[in-house]
């Protein structure tokens, strides 16, 4: 058997992140919702303070930062009208940072995503956030269908223990299985913030 590679490696595209100064940053679904109860996540408060340090990163390169909140309706899980839905504090927008609320897992459907950053000429997309399966893995992969540049920063990303077929996938495999997924077309996935050049 050989050994196994992308899809990525196999068309020639970038395996190597594009440099903080040239990339737009997207901080998807950071809300309250995934520190605790039903939602939470496993390792979901390493993962902040990960995403923190990249926001902070991105702030001081004075990069575009756009954040992104997920909304369910009303009493929902993700209602952010309630705390539960608020944007976790110390990854809390500042000033202008636009916000943009989402109704579906894909940052891109039925928001003003595309047209902002189209707008900005932003090509390279830095995404952390929550979760990985789902609105992370979503999000990338709709980034590159639309032809933009996205990396996935790991240590920013979390997600939860799942039902499958063949029993509980643990949250480490799932997080795992989730990453080497996008990895394998749709962006570049990084350890940690270290690994993003200036």
């Amino acid at each position: 058997m050989p050994e196994p590679t992308t899809l990525r490696a196999l068309s020639g595209l970038p395996l190597t992140p594009a440099r903080l100064a040239d990339s737009t940053l997207i901080m998807i679904d950071c809300q309250n919702t995934y520190a605790d109860g039903v939602m939470a996540l496993d390792g979901v408060a390493e993962a902040l303070d990960e995403a923190a340090v990249l926001l902070q990163r991105a702030r001081s390169a004075g990069i575009p930062i756009i954040h992104i909140q997920h909304d369910d309706g009303e009493g929902s899980l993700y209602d952010i009208r309630a705390a539960i839905g608020q944007i976790a504090d110390q990854v809390a927008p500042e000033g202008d940072e636009p916000v943009i609320v989402k109704n579906f897992p894909n940052s891109f459907v039925q928001t003003e995503l595309d047209e902002q950053l189209k707008a900005s000429s932003a090509h390279n997309l830095l995404l952390a956030g929550f979760m990985t399966h789902m609105c992370v893995n979503s999000t990338a992969r709709a980034a590159f269908n639309l032809g933009y540049a996205p990396t996935v920063v790991a240590s920013t990303t979390a997600t939860r223990a799942l039902p499958g077929p063949a029993g509980i996938v643990p949250a480490p495999a799932l997080q795992a299985a989730s990453l080497a997924s996008i990895a394998d077309l749709f962006g570049i996935v990084v350890p940690d913030v270290a690994a993003i050049p200036d």
